[in-house]
């Protein structure tokens, strides 16, 4: 009885990783028609079908163009990952200032959104849902806590938590003012980035140098951070 048990276990686990592994399939030969379907079902069957299953295969994905979203996010921040490896190991044979790294790590993270730029409007409202909020916030945090970890932040005291709202606050700010920039190579949105990392360096020494950083102010930054991380 016990052996069947177990078979039975590893033929579930073996469907579900056959059926994750279509679903990545399908995902990722759905991102090349985003910008002709937008972020939406139809980009989803036809992705399905260019890779050789059904157009009704957007059925398996429960959020719909949600989870279209979501693989872009998470695979995104995959490939930022081997950014900052990289970036970290320059790092130590040129010094840059944690600032001057978090402004790189975060401008190319932005850089994956500019081919889908013109709709990525409709990505943020679709992530606005709430059945897609806490995807979107996981794929928010996990970002930020690689960009400060291998920017050297391994503290896990107040300055963690306002680390890391801070660099959050600095790519939305910036992702909002992207999808609005008209200038070449999106200049304009870069210098944007530049002033706000500049600004957020400022106000975390202030915070840490003076007595704002007050109990009150770290139960508020780790109430925060608590809530949008399990939310």
């Amino acid at each position: 009885m016990l052996q069947c048990s177990k078979s039975y276990s590893q033929d579930l686990s073996s469907s579900k990783k056959y059926e994750d592994d279509i679903r990545e399939k399908i995902l990722a030969a759905s991102l090349p028609y985003v910008l002709e379907l937008g972020w939406s079902k139809e980009c989803l069957s036809k992705g399905a079908q260019s890779v050789g299953y059904p157009g009704i295969a957007h059925g398996m994905f429960t959020k719909g163009a949600g989870d279209l979203v979501h693989y872009f996010n998470t695979s995104s921040n995959l490939k930022l990952v081997e950014f900052l490896k990289q970036l970290h190991n320059k790092h130590t044979e040129v010094q840059i200032t944690p600032g001057e790294f978090v402004e790189l790590a975060i401008q190319e993270r932005l850089k994956m959104l500019v081919p889908y730029v013109h709709k990525w409007p409709q990505a943020i409202a679709i992530m606005s849902l709430p059945p897609n909020v806490p995807n979107a916030l996981a794929a928010l945090l996990t970002m930020v806590d690689d960009i400060c970890y291998y920017a050297g932040d391994r503290s896990v005291d107040f300055n963690w938590y306002m680390r890391r709202l801070g660099v959050a606050g600095v790519y939305k700010a910036t992702e909002l003012y992207l999808i609005q920039d008209k200038s070449p190579e999106q200049k304009a949105s870069w210098e944007f980035l530049k002033k706000r990392v500049e600004e957020a360096v400022q106000l975390h020494e202030i915070l840490v140098k003076s007595d704002i950083a007050s109990q009150g102010a770290k139960d508020v930054a780790k109430s925060a951070f608590s809530t949008v991380r399990f939310v």
